[in-house]
């Protein structure tokens, strides 16, 4: 089901122009042709499960996550608003890079792979994230990257290893941002990417940067 509105011009085509081709990689029903503004929150008491949950700009739950299974898999699963499985996020705790994989729904079976993610070198002063789609297997080139500083929550999404971005996270510097504190930054998704995909990557990000309380 479609959760997307049309949202007023705080992000507009002129400034996020689309993309030639479609990028869809949970699902093409996340593809929207307009910029989406998101905000990504943390660690709200009002959320009935899990600490992670992202909001359109109106506040209304778009995804949030849940679960969390001490062993050799660590998985979480990450909903929309009515609690329909979207993909499950499985992180293999004995790895180097912190290598994640994202499977379809609630399987964590190989043949509902969609994609993997992990830490480009073990230590990093700076953010960067290495995709790979699962018709990738061999993982020379990354199918996408992400790069940028969690701290200041300002990371950028990348196609391959070209330049072109997908989607930007920021802090949204307003009343309402100082109100809720520093636990909500925003996310603008380009014109025809998939937003179910940044959202499970910046889930993943914080996994990485704040596994001991990432419920």
């Amino acid at each position: 089901m479609e959760h997307v509105q049309a949202y007023p011009p705080s992000a507009t085509p002129s400034a996020y122009p689309a993309l030639a081709t479609r990028v869809s990689v949970i699902g093409p029903q996340y593809c929207y042709p307009q910029p989406i503004d998101l905000a990504v929150v943390r660690k709200v008491l009002t959320i009935s499960e899990g600490k992670f949950a992202v909001t359109d700009i109106y506040g209304n739950i778009m995804f949030k996550t849940k679960g969390k299974f001490f062993s050799i898999h660590d998985r979480r699963l990450l909903t929309d608003a009515a609690g329909n499985p979207v993909c499950t996020l499985r992180h293999k705790i004995m790895t180097v890079h912190d290598r994640w994989q994202v499977f379809r729904g609630e399987s964590t079976e190989e043949k509902d792979l969609i994609f993997t993610a992990k830490r480009s070198s073990m230590i990093q002063l700076q953010t960067k994230l290495h995709v790979f789609l699962v018709t990738n297997p061999k993982e020379d080139v990354c199918d996408f990257r992400m790069e940028g500083s969690w701290l200041e929550r300002s990371c950028f999404i990348y196609s391959r290893e070209r330049n072109t971005i997908l989607a930007q996270m920021h802090k949204k510097c307003s009343v309402e941002s100082e109100f809720l504190g520093k636990d909500k930054f925003m996310v603008t998704i380009y014109p025809n990417v998939d937003y179910a995909f940044v959202v499970a990557l910046i889930a993943i990000l914080d996994g990485i940067n704040n596994d001991d309380d990432f419920e």
